[in-house]
């Protein structure tokens, strides 16, 4: 039983703070689709298909499945802070037959990455989610290759939703580039280069 210092699972999936595992189910509802479809997500990335691809916080894997069909030659990584999302996406994608993946759990403040591994990292509302952003944004800087890309997405009616000139503003001092900008009704996805 929850103490008074955690809050409840419905007090989470409303609030600010890290998505609550009991809910995952309410990310694959299939009306998501109408806002933001994987494959839409997926297009803004820019795919080869023998990159090396980090998705921070892909929960039950909503996105990861598109993704990881699109790197027949490449390598999916799942970088999650809840082994419960990370069971439920390697669940997923086992059953479809994805074997280009790999499952990571994120804990303390240094991703468990090389320099320069990743060829694209992307992130779909969870940047706002982090108490150490700054800390975050140089790890995924130290970790993207030269010439990568890392693309971030917030949605509308996200508690955690960070607004463009916020994201502008981490990114850059990261020493990462403006790039792509792609703006819907729903929400939008800013996409930053690493300098080659």
């Amino acid at each position: 039983m929850p103490d008074d210092k955690t809050p409840s699972v419905s007090r989470r999936f409303a609030g600010k703070g890290v998505f609550p595992y009991q809910m995952a189910f309410t990310l694959l509802i299939p009306l998501r689709r109408l806002l933001l479809s994987p494959a839409a997500l997926v297009n803004r990335l820019d795919l080869a298909a023998g990159h090396h691809v980090l998705e921070i916080g892909p929960g039950p894997g909503y996105f990861s499945l598109e993704a990881a069909k699109r790197l027949p030659q490449g390598r999916l990584y799942l970088y999650d802070i809840q082994p419960e999302m990370l069971a439920h996406a390697r669940r997923r994608l086992k059953k479809r037959g994805y074997t280009n993946v790999e499952y990571h759990r994120a804990g303390g403040a240094r991703f468990p990455f090389a320099d320069n591994t990743f060829d694209r990292i992307f992130l779909v509302t969870v940047l706002g989610e982090v108490a150490n952003r700054d800390v975050y944004l140089q790890e995924i800087a130290r970790t993207l290759k030269p010439g990568g890309v890392v693309s971030v997405t917030e949605m509308q009616g996200d508690p955690d939703k960070l607004e463009e000139e916020e994201l502008d503003a981490l990114f850059t001092a990261a020493g990462l580039e403006k790039g792509r900008r792609y703006r819907t009704f729903a929400g939008f996805t800013l996409n930053f280069s690493k300098n080659a």
